[in-house]
């Protein structure tokens, strides 16, 4: 079998055109886009970016890496031309590290709790107790019931042959007085 990827056709090539439509009338809220100018705008961005990227991967190759770097993608900016985009996409990726940086620290919910983590243990285990003897107290009045019904079922059971022994032995006597006459 080859290594060889299958042909990647056009469609699955394009950008969705909602992200470009919802970009377009973000941009240009009062001027109206036709159509076939949205369908240029989205083909424009998506060979844009397919131009960029391999910009990046030819840079990558270059420098032995498997990787695509923010690095190479500035990179493939300066030497295609768009070398004065640079200082934005800088920005861009400085703004994104901050960002991810505060993401990373203290956003995580136990942090926020202000618990440390042998109390949070306590509470846990404290909980896993309180569930236990509600299961338990929970399973005894089932174990209560039934024995109440089963006894209450022997009861009855219990009384209605006693009902039946005593009718059986009164119709026994009567049997018996008949026999003196």
């Amino acid at each position: 079998m080859d290594d060889v990827d299958p042909p990647v056709q056009d469609e699955d090539l394009t950008l969705p055109r909602s992200a470009v439509n919802k970009m377009v009338k973000e941009l240009l809220p009062h001027l109206r886009v036709a159509n076939n100018s949205r369908e240029l705008i989205l083909n424009c961005c998506t060979e844009f970016i397919l131009l960029l990227s391999s910009q990046s991967n030819e840079i990558c190759e270059k420098r032995q890496k498997k990787t695509i770097l923010p690095e190479h993608v500035i990179g493939a900016l300066q030497e295609l031309g768009f070398s004065t985009y640079v200082p934005e996409v800088q920005d861009v990726l400085s703004d994104f590290k901050t960002q991810l940086s505060h993401r990373n620290k203290g956003t995580k919910k136990l942090d926020k709790m202000g618990l440390s983590e042998e109390e949070l243990i306590r509470q846990q285990q404290a909980l896993f107790a309180e569930a236990r003897q509600q299961h338990y107290e929970y399973e005894l009045a089932q174990h209560n019931a039934a024995m109440e019904a089963a006894a209450a079922t022997a009861d009855g059971s219990q009384l209605a042959l006693q009902t039946q022994t005593s009718v059986t032995q009164s119709n026994n006597s009567a049997d018996d007085d008949d026999d003196y006459d």
